[in-house]
């Protein structure tokens, strides 16, 4: 059976590697809807605030950023020319060990509308 990807919305839950770390997501476009909010979609991921990474010692740095994302980009669905994100996201943070802490979706903050692989 297929496997269903749900498209990303501003609430999902998005979290650092680290327990404790949550993202704060944004949309930038206002065309396409999903239960009342606006669907996340290209670059959005990237640049987002992380609060609450436990990560924090004397030798190591909290994730505090979202950097590039690397999977989770739909290759199928576009609005404004732009990727819509999907629940598979995955992508980098600024937290120590560098470019090896990652946040992913713990919940896509809608299962309306999803596709499949």
């Amino acid at each position: 059976m297929a496997t269903l990807r749900p498209w990303l919305v501003p609430n999902a839950d998005v979290r650092c590697d680290h327990p404790g770390g949550k993202v704060r997501m944004t949309s930038s476009q206002h065309l396409v809807h999903v239960q009342g909010r606006r669907v996340v979609v290209g670059q959005d991921p990237v640049g987002r605030p992380i609060a609450g990474c436990p990560n924090l010692s004397p030798s190591t740095k909290p994730c505090t950023t979202t950097l590039r994302v690397k999977e989770g980009r739909s290759p199928f669905v576009f609005i404004e020319g732009r990727p819509v994100i999907r629940a598979d996201l995955v992508g980098l943070t600024d937290g120590t060990p560098a470019m090896g802490v990652s946040y992913r979706v713990a919940n896509p903050g809608q299962t309306l509308v999803a596709e499949g692989p």
